[in-house]
C-alpha cells in the first residue's frame, strides 16, 4: 500500500486532512477550529510522504516530525498522524485503540471545558450561575473547567484587576501582577463556583497564561481548601513557545493544589523537563498539537512512571478530534483523569460525519462508552453531504 495524495480542506473552520492510497483506503485527521490558516502548512509535507506505506505510521512520521513546532505549528504534523492511524486501522479491520495496545477501560471519562454560554459578567454570582447551568447539562459531566483570571474576562472586565496595560487583541500575551482587589475577586469567584458543585463535580480552573509565579503560588495556596482538580496554564500555556518548567516547579512544590500545563507543547522531548523534575502534577497535551495520538500515549506512559496525571486538551478539535481522543484515551495508563470533550463547531457536522453516536448519546453520565467505537480506524467517515460545505478550491477533496 502506498500514499497517493495528501489533501487539506477547511471545513467550517477546521483544517481537515485526507490521505489517499493506491488500494482505495483513505484516512482523515484534523486540526482545531481556531486554525483555518494551516492548510499551506499541511500541504508542505505532501512531497515527503507520497509513496510511503501509511501503515508504517512511525516510519512516515520520522520523515516530517522534526519540522513541526509548538502550537499552532505542530497541528499539521499531528493531523497527518491521525489520518495515518485511520488508514492503518481500516487496512487491518481494527479500531485504532487496538493498534495502540488495546483498551484498559471500557468507559472513558471526559470533562467539560467547551460547552459554554455567555456569562452575565465577571461577578461571583455570574460564575455560580454559569456553573449551575453546566452542572445540569445532559452529559452530566463529573469534571468542569472554567476560565478565570487571564483566561477569561476578569482582566478586562474587573477594574484595577492587575498592574498592567490591557490590550484587546486576540492571543496577546496579557501578563502582570494581580492587585489585592484582583486576587480577592478571583478567590471569591472560585469559592462561589465550588459552592454550587460541592463534592459531586470536580472543578478545574484555566487560569492563564500570564500569572506571575508569585501570584500563581499565592492563588493556589488560597484555594487549597477547595480541593480543585487542577489549575491550568497559569504561567505559560496556549501559544507560549517554551516550557518554563523551573517556574512551575517553584509553585507546585509549595502547594497541595494540583498544577497543570501542556496544551501548547509539541513532542515528547519538550515534556521531559516538566515530567522528570515533577514540575507539575497534571499534564494536558492535545493530540492535534503534540504530534499525534501515539506521541500522546508515549508521554502519558512516561508521566505515569513519575507520578504525574494526564488530562488531555481538546476543546476545539471537533468531531474528528473527539474520535482520536476517545481511541487513545481508552489505552492510557491509570494516571489518566479525563479528556476535554470537543464538540461540533456547527450543528451540520453531525450530518456529514458518519459512524458516531447521536449527539445526545456520545456522552452519558460523564463517560464515553467504548462499545460505540468498535469500527475500524477512527470509526467515522465523511459522507457525500460534506461537499455542500467545501470551498470551491477544495471541490475535489473527497475525490
Amino acid at each position: 500500500m502506498k500514499i497517493t495524495d495528501l489533501k487539506c480542506a477547511i471545513i467550517g473552520n477546521n483544517p481537515v486532512v485526507r490521505i489517499t492510497t493506491d488500494e482505495g483506503i483513505d484516512g482523515i485527521g484534523c486540526g482545531e477550529a481556531s486554525k483555518p490558516y494551516l492548510k499551506p502548512h499541511v500541504l508542505f509535507y505532501k512531497d515527503l510522504i507520497l509513496g510511503a506505506d501509511p501503515r508504517d505510521v512511525e516510519r512516515v512520521m520520522r520523515r516530517i516530525r522534526r519540522m513541526g513546532a509548538f502550537k499552532p505549528w505542530g497541528t499539521a504534523v499531528s493531523a497527518i498522524e491521525v489520518a495515518l492511524w485511520d488508514i492503518a486501522g481500516k487496512a487491518s479491520g481494527q479500531p485504532i485503540y487496538r493498534l495502540l495496545g488495546g483498551k484498559v477501560r471500557d468507559k472513558v471519562r471526559v470533562y467539560n471545558g467547551n460547552f459554554r454560554r455567555k456569562m452575565g459578567g465577571p461577578s461571583p454570582e455570574s460564575h455560580a450561575e454559569n456553573m449551575k447551568w453546566m452542572k445540569e447539562l445532559p452529559q452530566k459531566f463529573t469534571i468542569i473547567k472554567q476560565g478565570i483570571a487571564f483566561h477569561g474576562g476578569m482582566a478586562s472586565e474587573v477594574p484595577n484587576y492587575y498592574y498592567g496595560d490591557y490590550e484587546d487583541v486576540d492571543r496577546f500575551p496579557k501578563r502582570g501582577r494581580m492587585t489585592e482587589k484582583g486576587l480577592k475577586h478571583t478567590i471569591a469567584c472560585v469559592e462561589a463556583m465550588k459552592e454550587v458543585l460541592g463534592d459531586e463535580v470536580g472543578l478545574a480552573l484555566d487560569v492563564g497564561p500570564g500569572v506571575i509565579p508569585q501570584d500563581a503560588l499565592k492563588l493556589a495556596q488560597s484555594l487549597e481548601h477547595l480541593n480543585l482538580m487542577w489549575m491550568e496554564d497559569m504561567i505559560t500555556g496556549d501559544y507560549t513557545p517554551h516550557v518554563t518548567a523551573s517556574l512551575y516547579r517553584d509553585v507546585s512544590i509549595n502547594t497541595s493544589t494540583p498544577i497543570h500545563t501542556g496544551e501548547q507543547i509539541y513532542l515528547r522531548q519538550n515534556f521531559m523537563e516538566l515530567i522528570e523534575t515533577r514540575a507539575v502534577d497534571v499534564i494536558g497535551p492535545d493530540p492535534l498539537d503534540v504530534g499525534g495520538i501515539a506521541e500522546l500515549k508515549w508521554i502519558a506512559e512516561y508521566a505515569d512512571l513519575h507520578g504525574i496525571d494526564m488530562a488531555p486538551h481538546g476543546t476545539l478539535d471537533g468531531l474528528i478530534g473527539l474520535a482520536a481522543l476517545t481511541h487513545v484515551s481508552a489505552t492510557l495508563p491509570q494516571n489518566y483523569l479525563a479528556f476535554e470533550l470537543p464538540n461540533a463547531q456547527f450543528p451540520w457536522w453531525h450530518d456529514i460525519v458518519e459512524g458516531m453516536p447521536a449527539p445526545d448519546d456520545i456522552v452519558k453520565d460523564g463517560f464515553i462508552d467504548m462499545a460505540d467505537w468498535e469500527r475500524p480506524g477512527l470509526g467515522i467517515t465523511l459522507n457525500d453531504e460534506t461537499r455542500k460545505y467545501l470551498k470551491e478550491e477544495d471541490a475535489d477533496f473527497l475525490d
